[in-house]
């Protein structure tokens, strides 16, 4: 016997995938076999309770379920729960018009039961309940369910561009992996696709209710001229037989659909992540002192006035205001003392009262001081680590740590960021609140204060929480707090690259280079440049943000011309030349037709004459400000069109150029002619114009 056990265990074991697999397939063809083949009765009885089972089952679910997509199969469920029970409407059927004569018994305890005890065996009072039920069914939850769904829907399909920027946001930030992104990112569409699913499949709700009184009305009838006319049944025999069991019929399908009705309008209306139904319902409804104290008195007042039930009112009364008593004296949770960052001390002044300038530092007003204390579940702290994290993996060196005080000199919402004691930039930011990001043409208007993105200076909207999926739906990118500082943040020191390359920063870069290319980083630094040149030419490169994460490729082009170049600027460029595929990439991305931005050539002939070398003559101030002034308008434009701006140049003049055209147009790329791979071809797009003096 255990060696059956144990074989049929293991055999189980291997092919339980399999049998999975197939549970779908194998209960489409029992539904159609149901339809088809007779059934007797007391598999009726069988399937009718499982039924029933299923029914509860998938109302549980959807009751504990915390999101919609923690039930993401419930379209399918919905169909085949649907057709399972129209199927056993079709084989009741069946028994009870070829065996209805017989008794009513005829089609099985379980509908014998519905139709005598359920309704005391009269038929008329089970017609009046099954056509509440099918009120209740079609008229209330159906409808209500089938708008939820068709609405979610709408709204979840207008919200995919803004929750896929919001994600962008956070991986841009710092805040998030890629692996995580993806994630996400897959969480938005499947969301998406839910509520679509959700949409069509309440249209099966919806017609399951109108089958169900159909299918009554035609077994009424049937069953009624197939025992008068067929058996000989007097009229009041045949309706208290047939149309009995009719009824029994209808009502053991209608409850079951009733409930999962219940089910999916539970999944649609579901609101919020963090907690069951249930709970969700006795946090929000039953918590409060007030409203109980409140409704406790209102019960005893009207518990009090003559001709009421006085003691049922009373009771309940006294409940509700036991309850309320219970929460009214609950102690308060114990408040985490806030985090000083500097403590002053009242001994002498010494040097250790000198602190060094931060290299980058973070000033909080003291309301943000709750985003960096993990006692109330901060968690700016990480965000800045996954910033400095994700800068290094883009750039190509670890920036210095990010030094975060409190300054009870800055408003209580502001922060400040600052580079070696200077401010770089500015923000305001409110802990539990939400930033709603217009990416450009949402004319929806918004609940909340006005206010620009600190980082990229787009228009935007402090909103609470209650606006949040609002703002999703209508294509606003949202995100909280910590990331609209994570994310000002990287995009600074994106920006403040070269400052950020210290002394020190370089030789950890060269410490850092020598573990993996030991020979090579020992024939260049310090032998043929030193540190210095080495930091400088490196500068020149993030000033321009060209990434230096290739470290091999520049060591490499600075050893070939190490021996003959000493200047750091003539140095950078031959290393631009020997990024130029990075450069192009980074830029364009993967695309080989390069659209560029040009220089009328008697333009482009007097910055030649005037830019190229130090004993030129100077470039007219005039001549200076048209170009800039041009360079910004044009490559504004390129941007509008989705095409990067990049001003091609003489190689002569590409360094004064950028320097040039940098402060007014900060976001145009200068490329040399020297810098375009082979493998790529430039289309000449919009032409730089200008007379000389």
């Amino acid at each position: 016997m255990n060696s059956i056990s144990k074989t049929l265990n293991t055999w189980l074991g291997r092919n339980a995938l399999v049998l999975q697999g197939a549970a779908a397939p194998l209960l489409v063809v029992a539904i159609l076999g149901m339809m088809v083949l007779p059934l007797p009765s007391w598999l009726l009885d069988v399937f009718f309770t499982i039924n029933i089972s299923v029914a509860l089952m998938v109302m549980m679910v959807a009751a504990y379920m915390l999101k919609p997509l923690d039930f993401a199969s419930f379209p399918s469920v919905l169909l085949l729960t649907t057709l399972m029970r129209l199927s056993l409407n079709v084989a009741s059927t069946r028994v009870v018009l070829l065996e209805g004569h017989t008794g009513p018994e005829a089609a099985g305890a379980v509908i014998e039961a519905f139709g005598h005890f359920l309704i005391g065996g009269n038929f008329a009072v089970g017609l009046i309940v099954f056509a509440i039920l099918v009120v209740i069914n079609f008229v209330v939850v159906t409808k209500g369910a089938e708008r939820i769904a068709e609405v979610s829907a709408r709204f979840a399909l207008d919200a995919m561009p803004g929750k896929q920027m919001a994600v962008d946001a956070d991986l841009s930030a710092g805040t998030i992996d890629e692996k995580e992104a993806k994630r996400r990112r897959s969480e938005v569409a499947e969301e998406a696709d839910f509520f679509g699913s959700m949409d069509g499949a309440s249209k099966f709700v919806r017609g399951d209710a109108i089958a169900g009184m159909l299918i009554l009305l035609i077994n009424v009838m049937g069953g009624f001229a197939v025992g008068v006319l067929q058996h000989d049944l007097s009229a009041s025999q045949a309706a208290n037989t047939y149309i009995l069991l009719a009824v029994g019929d209808a009502l053991v399908a209608q409850i079951p659909g009733l409930l999962i009705s219940v089910a999916a309008a539970m999944v649609v209306s579901r609101v919020g992540k963090d907690q069951d139904l249930g709970r969700q319902i006795i946090d929000q409804v039953l918590i409060s002192p007030k409203v109980l104290g409140i409704t406790a008195t209102v019960m005893g007042v009207l518990g009090l006035i003559p001709g009421m039930p006085h003691l049922v009112f009373l009771l309940i009364a006294s409940l509700l205001g036991y309850t309320a008593w219970v929460f009214a004296h609950k102690p308060p949770a114990p408040i985490a003392q806030e985090t000083t960052f500097d403590a002053a001390t009242d001994g002498e002044a010494s040097w250790d009262d000198l602190q060094p300038v931060d290299q980058l530092g973070l000033e909080l007003g003291y309301r943000l001081i709750t985003l960096v204390d993990k006692n109330r579940q901060g968690d700016l702290l990480t965000r800045i680590k996954g910033v400095r994290r994700k800068f290094a993996q883009e750039v190509g060196f670890l920036p210095p740590a990010v030094h975060v005080r409190d300054n009870l000199d800055l408003k209580p919402s502001v922060y400040r960021i600052s580079l070696r004691g200077v401010m770089v930039g500015e923000g305001e930011a409110f802990p539990g609140m939400y930033l709603a990001i217009n990416p450009g043409g949402i004319t929806t208007p918004l609940i909340g204060t006005a206010t620009t993105d600190p980082a990229f200076g787009l228009p935007a909207h402090w909103i609470d929480e209650r606006q949040k999926e609002a703002a999703q739906m209508a294509g606003f990118t949202v995100v909280d707090s910590e990331t609209v500082m994570a994310t000002h943040l990287s995009h600074l020191m994106q920006v403040q690259a070269a400052k950020l390359l210290s002394r020190t920063e370089t030789q950890q870069l060269v410490e850092h280079v020598s573990k993996l290319a030991p020979k090579l980083i020992e024939e260049v630094v310090p032998k043929m440049i030193s540190i210095a040149v080495f930091q400088k030419v490196l500068q020149l490169l993030l000033e321009e943000s060209v990434h230096i994460r290739d470290i091999r490729t520049i060591i490499e082009s600075i050893a070939e011309h190490a021996s003959t170049i000493t200047d750091p600027t003539e140095l950078a460029r031959c290393v631009r030349v020997a990024l130029s595929p990075a450069i192009v990439q980074q830029i364009y991305g993967p695309t080989r037709e390069l659209d560029v931005i040009a220089i009328d050539p008697p333009l482009e002939r007097l910055l030649v004459q005037a830019l190229s070398n130090a004993n030129s003559q100077a470039l007219d101030p005039g001549v200076a400000d048209m170009l800039t002034q041009t360079a910004s308008v044009v490559a504004l434009k390129q941007e509008e069109m989705g095409v990067p701006a990049c001003l091609l140049v003489p190689d002569t003049i590409r360094s004064a150029i950028s320097r040039l055209v940098r402060r007014v147009a900060p976001r145009l790329q200068v490329l040399a002619h020297s810098e375009i791979p082979d493998t790529h071809t430039i289309r000449i797009g919009p032409i730089l114009r200008g007379a000389a003096p």
